[in-house]
């Protein structure tokens, strides 16, 4: 899981820290002192699947960090972590996953995560992958391929993000599911973001050219054919 804490108080960030560990040891935190720090990870890294944020912060509110966050990021999850029950109403107008008062607690936490869980929709699935010594949660959907580059794999995902993990591009591929084709030995794509196949290669949305292996260009564009086919055949049962 991907998580962030955003809290100008060193301290608390640390009290959350350590309530964190008790919840679930393997977890770690980014941690920001503010709303700018935060929103600038988001627009570079992939999405915190949940941000505590506090609601007051010197010369800006955790309520409008909150609505810039939902912008940029509408399935993160969001709880507030404050002093005051005053701002309460504001929260879940903004659909905060809770609004826990300080100080932080391993219940509260562990209580956050239950209704994070309880919001993913079954048609989202997820990969973890580790990024140095962190866990990352990305969302199949938003890969749209997967490059081999040297000893380590480029993960490309909407909104220009990229990520690299140091993983076997076998491994990666066991946490795929069947919207994803293995383009070339070393190029996995998502067909969801192809826009065209030819006989030699495939386009992708941005316009990038993926040339087919060629002993299994055939094979290639049989499973992208097979692929279209049954996302039509699904289609055309919902509209019935």
């Amino acid at each position: 899981m991907h998580i962030a804490v955003c809290d100008s108080s060193r301290l608390s960030q640390v009290l959350f820290i350590n309530a964190l560990r008790e919840c679930d040891p393997e977890q770690h935190t980014e941690c920001f002192t503010n709303g700018k720090e935060l929103l600038k990870a988001m627009r570079e890294r992939p999405v915190f699947d949940i941000v505590f944020l506090d609601v007051y912060f010197p010369g800006e509110s955790g309520l409008d960090i909150a609505a810039k966050l939902r912008s940029l990021s509408p399935e993160t999850g969001i709880v507030f972590v404050t002093n005051s029950q005053d701002h309460a109403v504001e929260a879940w107008a903004l659909d905060a996953l809770n609004y826990l008062i300080k100080p932080i607690t391993t219940e509260g936490i562990r209580e956050s995560f239950q209704r994070l869980k309880s919001t993913f929709p079954k048609e989202h699935p997820r990969m973890r992958v580790n990024i140095g010594k962190d866990s990352h949660t990305v969302y199949l959907e938003e890969i749209i391929c997967i490059y081999s580059s040297r000893h380590a794999k480029e993960i490309h995902l909407t909104g220009n993000h990229v990520i690299r993990v140091w993983m076997e591009l076998r491994n990666l591929e066991e946490k795929l599911d069947a919207r994803f084709l293995k383009i070339n030995r070393g190029v996995i794509a998502n067909m969801e973001h192809i826009r065209r196949m030819t006989e030699e290669y495939c386009l992708l949305d941005d316009g990038t050219r993926l040339d087919f292996s060629r002993q299994k260009k055939e094979t290639i564009r049989k499973a992208w054919e097979d692929y279209l086919l049954l996302r039509m055949s699904g289609k055309n049962q919902q509209n019935q």
